[in-house]
């Protein structure tokens, strides 16, 4: 057993210096591999129950006579892994994938070796049935293979030593820590009596340790024969992003004074010895994070430590979330059993999602003393490159709260809440893509999230609605927003090469939708879970549907994912598959109108008996043109205006705006945010899932502000594909000043907006060698690349006076 030796005080992943270009290590990676079986090993605990729960520590002591330049080693562990050089974190994972796509990392081992002995050292573990349902499993293992300038030395074998853990154990979940539907990991269990510290470093005495069990040879994907069930695959990702972050107050304690240095880091907490105290932290805005608590002596005490989006009153109201008087917490929790030692460093396995964070400490004849308590923030590595800022400062905290949400939804997949699932939907993750180009243009997390959900594809068409998860489930209408996906990537990122082997996938998916077409030339009814949006009046999510599943609102968003796989088809040289798919596409938009308009109300009805209304089905009316351009305006004057219409959630409001954008009305779209304001009122930090009393506190698919901020208020968006030609077209609303500025693949776009004297006058400049245009109040101007001028009037033109054309009506230089 190893004493004497805990984590290092700041524990800190090291970010690889090649973690920038990560899928130009992953081609290099799989080209050095080859497709033929590995040297490694798979490798376990000889102990470990195969597909039970399991936690093994590794450790492979090696020598160097001199530091190589590159020293690649490719690492992967099933579920999870961290490992080790020298008692140092180098690296997480693997990525999540599924059996058939298995991901490994690829790691320099060179910045942290020296010369002489090394230490490689690995903790793994699998929750079997107990793990998050994002997580799939075959049975636990680890892998680490040699790569260019790394010994074959290295290579999991017999030859590493291993130890199982005793001290580690999953809390299986009570009644009353979570609310409500809950599919993400549980808390943590440690007795630090058993375990063994120090069990990473180079002093660690192993002898006792056992030589590793090996389960056979790893082989990539596409060997011409496998024996080993996990098919690997190189994560093309970076590496996730720790910051260390501190707690910002005390919200109450009880049983002990805490002074503002311990919440710095600067002073220690002493709880006194058979004492109970409680110790409830703010950290100001949720986060997702490492929590890391340090302690020494204490023998026999309990510390649980419990966390929580928001505190809930008496009668389970969350209420303003920085009102916490009368509240408590209610939440996942994790517990440590200190053993008596000096500075033991207490940290699950897995990142926590929390705003409140609660201390829960039983001492007994021992004092415990508290040196630090601090998490480290992780995410996926996100760069926010999109600026935002006007006269109207709300829109700015509208803007921050939304990256907040979607960085706190964003890890090695999307996730459509960080606390209470951290599963990769469709319908989410469409909006999170979109988020992720127009804020970053960083396009890594939306192609995994494509390959991802289009690996979890059937024979019978549908991809699953959430991937990767260990319980299958399909929603038919996420299938078509993962034909969006790919229009996405290719309208707004330029992506071909990627996207193209993928359409024979999108055929499929249209081909089972249009099996289910019944005469009238609506939808029929639909298997699994005809899910179109949260609202009141659409029971678990689906709309109304005739007796034999007539509905508009599905057969429109079949409409609309038509026209998108026409204009990939188009775009990728099939015009005959383009012309059927709009053939198709305009059938059903006619069938919608002739059977589901309602000229009295100026609607479409959400069935042909037309006892219902909602702004779900007239969105996606405009949007697909199944109402005509000439009634588009008329009618999402009422979808906005009619209380009684089914109103759309906090979701499906990203398709309510770009139909309103689409039918002109692109300048209400300010004055539709008053949720989003409600929010912030409520002290929210992130947006929530839901209005009222929400499950979740943090779910990006309510983010989508972020998008229109950039695309509708500033009015930034490809005129081509990839922004070969830009369009920019403000809605301002009420503003009289804005700057923005949007990356785009070809440079960032810059628009600064001024109203005053009856006119407008906006700055903007292009990418180099990129031109478009400027539309205003029916006036369109062209642009060139680089920076210019445009100057018009408030006003509409003239009804004597011909609009502009972009031909010989450039805007100015400045």
């Amino acid at each position: 057993m190893c004493r004497g030796f805990g984590f290092p005080r700041n524990v800190l992943l090291l970010l690889l210096a090649f973690a920038g270009n990560s899928a130009v290590w992953a081609q290099a990676t799989a080209a050095s591999l080859g497709a033929s079986y590995w040297p490694a090993q798979w490798i376990a605990c000889p102990q470990a129950p195969l597909r039970d729960v399991a936690v093994c520590y590794l450790r492979k002591s090696f020598t160097v006579d001199a530091v190589p330049r590159q020293a690649l080693v490719y690492v992967s562990a099933d579920n999870r892994y961290r490992l080790f050089l020298n008692g140092q974190p180098i690296s997480r994972g693997p990525a999540r994938g599924d059996l058939d796509h298995w991901r490994f990392e690829t790691v320099d081992l060179a910045p942290r070796l020296h010369p002489g002995r090394n230490v490689l050292a690995a903790v793994i573990w699998n929750y079997a049935d107990l793990a998050p349902m994002a997580q799939m499993s075959e049975q636990i293992g680890f892998l680490l293979q040699a790569g260019p300038g790394a010994s074959p030395d290295l290579n999991t074998s017999s030859s590493w030593k291993t130890l199982l853990d005793t001290a580690r154990r999953p809390l299986q979940l009570t009644g009353n820590q979570v609310h409500d539907y809950y599919a993400a990991g549980l808390g943590e269990r440690v007795d630090g009596a058993a375990y063994p510290w120090g069990w990473q470093g180079e002093s660690c005495d192993d002898a006792t340790w056992l030589p590793a069990a090996e389960e056979g040879h790893a082989g990539p994907r596409g060997m011409s024969d496998s024996h080993s069930r996990w098919m690997l695959v190189p994560d093309t990702l970076p590496p996730q992003t720790e910051t260390p972050q501190r707690f910002a107050r005390v919200v109450r304690a009880e049983g002990v004074s805490v002074p503002a240095a311990f919440l710095a880091g600067d002073a220690p907490l002493t709880v006194p010895a058979n004492a109970t105290t409680t110790i409830l932290l703010d950290q100001s805005v949720e986060t997702t994070a490492y929590p890391l608590l340090v302690v020494s002596g204490g023998r026999g005490s309990r510390v649980r430590v419990i966390y929580a989006e928001a505190l809930f009153a008496p009668d389970g109201a969350k209420g303003n979330r920085n009102d916490t008087n009368g509240k408590s917490i209610h939440g996942i929790a994790d517990e440590f059993l200190p053993d008596g030692g000096e500075h033991r460093t207490f940290a699950p396995l897995w990142w926590r999602a929390f705003r409140f964070v609660q201390l829960e400490i039983h001492t007994a004849d021992s004092p415990l003393t508290l040196e630090d308590f601090r998490s480290l923030f992780t995410s996926y590595p996100f760069h926010q490159v999109a600026h935002f800022q006007s006269d109207d400062a709300e829109l700015e905290s509208i803007a921050q709260v939304g990256w907040r949400t979607a960085l706190l939804c964003a890890h090695e997949t999307y996730m459509d809440s960080p606390y209470y699932e951290q599963l990769q939907y469709i319908g989410d993750t469409r909006i999170q893509g979109l988020i992720s180009l127009y804020v970053t243009g960083d396009d890594r997390l939306l192609k995994n999230a494509v390959q991802l959900l289009g690996d979890s594809q059937t024979p019978e068409g549908l991809t699953q609605s959430r991937y990767p998860t260990a319980l299958p489930q399909y929603i038919p209408g996420f299938s078509l927003l993962w034909i969006g996906m790919l229009h996405d990537l290719w309208w707004y990122d330029g992506q071909q090469d990627m996207l193209a082997p993928w359409l024979p996938n999108a055929r499929a998916v249209l081909a089972w939708y249009a099996r289910h077409l019944s005469p009238s030339g609506l939808l029929g009814r639909l298997e699994w879970w005809p899910f179109v949006d949260w609202a009141q009046q659409f029971p678990g999510g689906v709309p109304p549907h005739e007796a034999d599943g007539q509905s508009a609102a599905q057969s429109l968003q079949f409409a609309m994912a038509l026209e998108e796989a026409a204009d990939l088809e188009t775009a990728f040289g099939e015009p005959s598959e383009a012309q059927r798919d709009r053939a198709l596409a305009a059938k059903i938009d006619a069938a919608v109108f002739r059977l589901c308009w309602d000229a009295h109300r100026h609607l479409l009805a959400d069935t042909p008996q037309k006892k219902s209304f909602s702004q779900q089905t007239n969105s996606l009316g405009v949007l697909t043109g199944a109402i005509p351009p000439a009634l588009q305006a008329q009618a999402m004057e009422r979808t906005l205006s009619d209380a009684s219409l089914t109103q759309a959630s906090y979701y499906f409001r990203f398709y309510l705006f770009r139909a309103m954008r689409k039918a002109g009305l692109g300048d209400r779209y300010l004055a539709q945010l008053g949720p989003w304001r409600q929010m912030l009122a409520e002290g929210l930090t992130t947006f929530a899932e839901t209005p009222g009393n929400p499950r979740s506190d943090c779910h990006a698919w309510s983010a989508h502000p972020l998008i229109d901020l950039l695309a509708t208020v500033a009015g930034i968006e490809p005129a081509a594909p990839g922004f070969a030609r830009i369009r920019i077209a403000p809605h301002l609303g009420s503003l009289r000043a804005l700057e923005a500025s949007m990356p785009t693949p070809r440079g960032t776009v810059t628009a600064n907006y001024r109203l005053a004297d009856g006119k407008l006058t906006a700055d903007v400049e292009l990418p180099s060698g990129v031109s478009g245009e400027f539309a205003w109040n029916g006036r369109t101007i062209a642009l060139r690349p680089g920076a210019q001028r445009v100057v018009l009037p408030c006003g509409p033109p003239s009804k004597n006076r011909p609009v502009r054309s972009p031909i010989g009506a450039a805007a100015t230089g400045r």
